[in-house]
């Protein structure tokens, strides 16, 4: 089973903790007992900053696997991009992602490329989730044609729902054109400060808009300073702080795909 977190907004808008909620996912999954595979699909590689050993050098990345996908060249031993940290299997990335991206753009067929790559996976792992970049362009639509479903996060301020509507369609296209199966898993609240009226007016909009036709996870991502400490030291926030209410509410929220899942 495959969940894609994916980011809502386009470039040059605000975060909505998108690969911290990967990281901690996949941790929380992982802790339950699941086979999880974290895949860095982002050129900024914050993700593989999180799990990778310090001077740990990666030598092969995602990007590397892409580029001899596209040049239909036999792809590297599994062993030489696949990588573990702790309970979790991750597959880096690197700013030579970008120049993928750039090529992507003129190659022919190219949506399939990543799902033809994480196909002889499926079997191995529970979860397997992906961290896009923020923009809806050609590794996001690769990150789409391979997903079977879409984590939308969402960080309830003023302009959060911006982006939706226009995520939305171009899934809705991505299932009709090319991915026939792709669904909407849910919209998860990130970042959120829950005593405010601002955050409780966003949520009531998200609800109201989208509740009827879309799953919104019933735990919401506090906003917490443990967050970013723990990111800082490459390490899950229930790791870094196991009383941490962020910690435990991604560790609710793993419990929750695995039984909507089943």
């Amino acid at each position: 089973m495959f969940y894609f977190p994916l980011d809502t907004l386009c470039e040059a808008s605000h975060n909505v903790a998108k690969t911290t909620s990967v990281r901690n996912m996949a941790y929380s999954l992982g802790e339950l007992g699941k086979r999880v595979l974290a895949v860095d699909f982002d050129p900024q590689s914050n993700l593989t900053a999180s799990f990778s050993e310090e001077n740990k050098i990666l030598k092969t990345t995602i990007a590397d696997v892409m580029t001899k996908a596209m040049d239909e060249e036999a792809l590297p031993n599994r062993g030489e991009y696949i990588y573990t940290h702790g309970k979790i299997n991750f597959m880096p990335s690197s700013i030579h992602l970008s120049v993928v991206e750039a090529n992507l753009r003129m190659e022919m067929g190219s949506e399939k490329l990543l799902s033809n790559i994480l196909e002889p996976l499926r079997e191995e792992y529970d979860f397997i989730l992906i961290d896009t970049n923020p923009s809806l362009g050609p590794l996001t639509i690769n990150a789409l044609s391979a997903a079977d479903s879409v984590i939308i996060p969402i960080n309830p301020e003023f302009y959060a729902t911006m982006g939706l509507t226009d995520l939305t369609k171009t899934i809705l296209k991505i299932r009709k054109r090319i991915n026939p199966g792709i669904q909407f898993e849910g919209i998860l609240m990130t970042m959120c400060d829950m005593q405010t009226n601002l955050h409780k007016e966003v949520c009531l909009e998200v609800t109201e808009a989208y509740g009827n036709g879309m799953k919104i996870f019933k735990v919401q991502i506090p906003r917490s300073i443990r967050v970013g400490e723990a990111n800082r030291y490459g390490m899950s926030v229930v790791d870094f702080d196991k009383k941490s209410k962020a910690g435990l509410a991604y560790d609710e929220v793993a419990k929750e795909l695995i039984a909507y899942g089943n």
